[in-house]
């Protein structure tokens, strides 16, 4: 099912579109097995999980964090971590930044904004993203190559619809500024409202993998 679920995303997303796997509980044989059938992107959202999956598995996985953070969970994953899709602190981009110089690396960043009327979902307002993007410019060793966020939780793709087009707005504002490339949006259920509205990077964790 894996390798057929990879398949269908690899010919059904538009070329300009990174497809994340999201793993996020799943054994190392599943991760294996999509590795398989030429994913290269995983995302998970515990950092000590990701860690020891990185030792098991292929080097040449690219592992997304794609979880809410914390800045004492940042050494775990700052010596491999390719892409960090949730930060939404200047505490912990500053985290981010120590670890990975002491690494000798440089690690790409994507802001996370909050969209969704959910107060559980993490983030901060699209009115302070200059504010964070600006302080991430001065670290040498953090890149924040553009933003992230998800949308309500809900059936109503209208509603669904005018996040992601308020984060587009949010990533059109201030990509010329700060050089961002890229804008992870859409989930397993919303993915392709997420790139109608502009979106470049899609986690879809259920549909490849199964449900949790």
């Amino acid at each position: 099912m894996i390798k057929e679920q990879i398949k269908r995303f690899k010919e059904e997303l538009p070329p300009n579109v990174s497809l994340v796997a999201v793993s996020k509980t799943k054994p190392s044989a599943m991760i294996q097995e999509a590795f398989n059938a030429g994913q290269r992107i995983f995302g998970e959202n515990r950092a000590q999980e990701m860690a020891k999956k990185a030792q098991e598995l292929p080097k040449d996985i690219e592992w997304h964090m794609v979880g809410h953070l914390q800045t004492n969970k940042v050494k775990y994953i700052a010596p491999f971590v390719s892409l960090v899709h949730a930060v939404d602190s200047h505490n912990l981009l500053l985290e981010i930044n120590k670890r990975a110089k002491k690494h000798e690396r440089i690690i790409d960043c994507l802001v996370q904004i909050h969209i969704a009327e959910e107060e559980s979902k993490h983030g901060i307002l699209p009115v302070n993203a200059s504010q964070l993007l600006e302080k991430g410019k001065d670290m040498s060793n953090v890149n924040i190559v553009g933003l992230m966020g998800m949308a309500t939780f809900t059936n109503d793709k209208q509603k669904i619809k005018e996040e992601f087009n308020n984060l587009k707005k949010c990533f059109d504002d201030h990509k010329t500024e700060f050089k961002l490339k890229t804008l992870s949006m859409g989930m397993s259920g919303d993915y392709l409202i997420a790139i109608e509205a502009g979106s470049n990077m899609v986690r879809i964790g259920s549909s490849i993998f199964g449900k949790r």
